[in-house]
């Protein structure tokens, strides 16, 4: 059978219509038998047949990794925070004191019993001689701490002192405010930056503190 009109054409190759950008397919889908593609289109198309990846596939899969990262980190983190809750109260006053140590300071931990406010005392020297000498309560409850309870402890501390005040249980507004208002500089830790700690420090973390939280490190893609 012979055709009036023909032209001759030089076949490169199939390509999956997956491959393709939703904008090169959406030129594709003319309902015409014959139509003419678009520059744009055509340099898809055979991009598509040499194996580069449409940009925006490139960008989504950029945007699915990035979410899927922050997603992964949220649930690292609250489960740091389960793992950390699970302590007991000897337990969480040696992670603090762990974290501590992680950061260069030495630090003597309070045994059982009247500890006047201060479970942990953390220096350069251990001794509590050398500044700076940070003194630190550790509660480990459920409910917020108060005013009363931080205004004891700014209270307790001697000219020097720097005060660290560990709750697992947060701080009212009251407490904060209280704590803003010491004479003595006193930082405030809840729950979620002891946690941001944890995880900051925890390469200098030594044996007895990588024991009560043992962690694992998984690398991921930049």
């Amino acid at each position: 059978m012979e055709y009036c009109d023909s032209r001759k054409v030089k076949w490169l190759g199939t390509v999956n219509r997956d491959d393709l950008s939703t904008s090169t397919k959406n030129t594709l889908g003319a309902i015409s038998t014959i139509f003419e593609i678009n520059p744009d289109a055509s340099k898809g198309i055979l991009d598509a047949l040499h194996g580069i990846v449409p940009v925006e596939e490139i960008q989504d899969e950029d945007e699915e990794l990035i979410s899927l990262k922050q997603d992964i980190l949220a649930k690292s983190q609250e489960f740091i925070k389960d793992k950390m809750l699970d302590l007991d109260w000897e337990e969480m006053q040696e992670l603090v004191a762990g974290v501590l140590r992680a950061m260069d300071y030495k630090t003597i931990v309070s045994s059982k019993g009247p500890d006047r406010g201060r479970d942990i005392l953390a220096s350069p020297d251990g001794l509590g001689l050398s500044e700076p000498r940070i003194v630190v309560e550790v509660k480990h409850r459920k409910g917020q701490m108060g005013s009363p309870e931080i205004r004891s402890f700014t209270g307790g501390l001697r000219p020097g002192d720097k005060g660290l005040y560990v709750s697992t249980g947060g701080y009212s507004k009251e407490a904060k405010y209280e704590g803003e208002r010491s004479n003595n500089p006193v930082t405030l830790v809840d729950a979620d930056m002891l946690v941001s700690l944890i995880i900051q420090y925890y390469d200098n973390f030594d044996t007895d503190a990588r024991s009560l939280i043992p962690l694992t490190k998984i690398y991921w893609p930049t």
